[in-house]
C-alpha cells in the first residue's frame, strides 16, 4: 500500500527536525537575500533551497485514518525480512528509505512499558548485521501481551527521537518516535501470530496489516 492510497487530512512536520530544519531554512533564506545583491550567491542559495525542499519533504508527518487489523505496521517502508525467532516470536524487519515518511506509530493501542536506546553501531539498515546498530528498543503492554518493536538508526539516521516515555498510554496508529532520514523498524508479533505481509511489500504505518486474523 503506498502513502497516496492513505486517507490524509493534511500534512504536517514531523516533531524533532527543528535542529537540522531550522538551520537549513535560515542559510537558504539568508543566501537568496544576498542574490539580491550580488549575484554570485546563488550558487550557495540554489542548492541550500533545494535541500530545503529535500528535508521538507523527507520530514513530512501525513494524518492517516487507521487501518484495520490487531497489528499494524509501525512503519512506512517494504518488508526487508521475516524471521522465526528462538522464542517462537516473529520477526518483521521493515526498511524505511529516505524517500519514506519517517514518523513511526504504534502497532496497536496499549501501554508503553520500556524505551531503551541501546548504543551500536549505524551500518546501512539492508545490511543483515544492522540489528546491532544504534537503536530504540520499545516494549508495549497490550491485550496481545508484550510487543517489542526496535527503531533502527542507519548510515545516514543517526539520531532516534521518542516522543512518548514509559508509563504513555497508546492508541493504535498513534505516532510513537522519528527516525530521521530512514533506516529500518521491528516488529515482533507474538508467538501462533502470523504475518501478513511478505518480504517486498510495501508498508504504510497506522494503515497496513501485520497479522493474519
Amino acid at each position: 500500500m503506498s502513502d497516496d492510497s492513505a486517507k490524509t487530512a493534511r500534512v504536517r512536520l514531523a516533531r524533532g527536525v527543528s535542529p537540522w530544519l531550522l538551520p537549513t531554512v535560515a542559510a537558504a533564506a539568508a543566501t537568496s537575500l544576498l542574490t539580491r545583491k550580488d549575484k554570485r550567491w546563488a550558487l550557495a542559495a540554489v542548492p541550500l533551497a533545494a535541500l530545503t525542499g529535500g528535508m521538507l519533504w523527507f520530514f513530512r508527518d501525513p494524518d492517516r485514518a487507521p487501518g484495520q487489523g490487531r497489528l499494524l505496521s509501525p512503519a512506512d517502508g517494504v518488508v526487508q525480512s521475516i524471521d522465526p525467532w528462538p522464542d517462537g516470536r516473529t520477526r518483521v524487519a521493515i526498511f524505511m528509505s529516505p524517500l519514506n515518511v519517517h514518523v513511526n506509530r504504534a502497532p496497536l493501542a496499549g501501554t508503553v512499558t520500556s524505551v531503551q536506546h541501546v548504543a551500536g553501531g549505524f551500518l546501512p539498515a539492508f545490511n543483515k548485521d544492522s540489528d546491532q546498530n544504534e537503536r530504540v528498543v520499545w516494549h508495549f503492554a497490550t491485550t496481545l501481551g508484550d510487543i517489542e518493536m526496535v527503531q533502527i538508526a542507519g548510515a545516514v539516521a543517526r539520531r532516534i527521537v521518542p516522543y512518548l516515555s514509559a508509563g504513555a498510554k497508546v492508541t493504535q496508529a498513534e505516532r510513537v518516535g522519528l527516525i530521521r532520514f530512514g533506516s529500518r523498524v521491528d516488529l515482533y508479533l507474538p508467538e501462533g501470530i502470523t504475518p501478513a505481509v511478505a518480504v517486498g511489500e510495501k508498508t504504510v504505518a497506522g494503515v497496513t496489516r501485520i497479522d493474519h486474523g
